[in-house]
């Protein structure tokens, strides 16, 4: 956990760790010195950032948990209905963003969810997000085809997500670990110089990148089809 009053954090860190599937590993300020070196040192799966007093800065902070830890999901708990703040969180490269007037059950939903490549922001943030990611994208044109960056176990990987799929279903489709697709998606998010796998996958379309052939499962048909029996009545 990352910012907010003390209190606050340590009764919110008490009511997490009643879930038996959850766990806070520690708590530290932003303006913290030692916040990257904790953060790459506890390597936790889930960054939650209290950013109510931070505005439209939130931005810069997601960034540098990300940057301290590029497979960390970040989840930003903001206040009230700030759609601002929601719009960068998301330009940043934010998984969630969660007004405080949420309760801790639906915390813990969004939390959960992330952790199984479930982004979330409220839905009267939408428009907002789009718009600024359609910004981003229009940038992102002017520089040709993005896609050409990607290494083919990104295309791989980007061609899932441009398919709805989320980082435990990509995973198991390649074969590799979920940390592993993380590690790409940061890869990608990177190159494509976005914050946000929805902006990624925007631009992916624009680009002209489709949903996969299932040649695959074509093959996989064919190979386990019955062979046809000889035809022993000629010669």
């Amino acid at each position: 956990m990352v910012d907010g009053d003390q209190m606050v954090s340590e009764a919110l860190a008490y009511r997490l760790g009643t879930a038996p599937d959850l766990c806070v590993t520690g708590h530290c300020t932003s303006d913290d010195p030692r916040l990257a070196e904790l953060i790459r040192s506890l390597r936790p799966d889930v960054i939650m950032l209290e950013g109510g007093q931070l505005g439209p800065a939130v931005g810069e902070i997601v960034q540098r948990l990300i940057a301290a830890c590029p497979t960390a999901e970040v989840v930003v708990l903001g206040a009230g209905h700030d759609a601002a703040q929601a719009v960068e969180a998301a330009r940043a490269g934010a998984d969630a963003w969660v007004g405080q007037h949420h309760g801790a059950d639906e915390l813990e939903s969004v939390i959960r969810g992330v952790c199984e490549g479930r982004p979330w922001f409220p839905p009267d943030t939408f428009g907002a997000i789009l718009r600024a990611l359609r910004e981003d994208i229009s940038r992102a044109r002017e520089h040709g085809d993005p896609l050409d960056m990607l290494s083919p176990r990104e295309r791989e990987v980007m061609a899932s997500m441009a398919e709805g799929k989320g980082g435990r279903q990509i995973a198991e489709e390649l074969m590799i670990s979920t940390d592993t697709v993380r590690t790409h998606i940061r890869s990608i998010l990177s190159k494509l110089d976005v914050h946000s796998s929805l902006e990624a996958v925007c631009i992916a379309r624009s680009a002209g990148l489709r949903p996969r052939e299932r040649a695959g499962a074509g093959v996989r048909q064919r190979n386990t089809a019955q062979p046809r029996p000889p035809d022993r009545g000629r010669r």
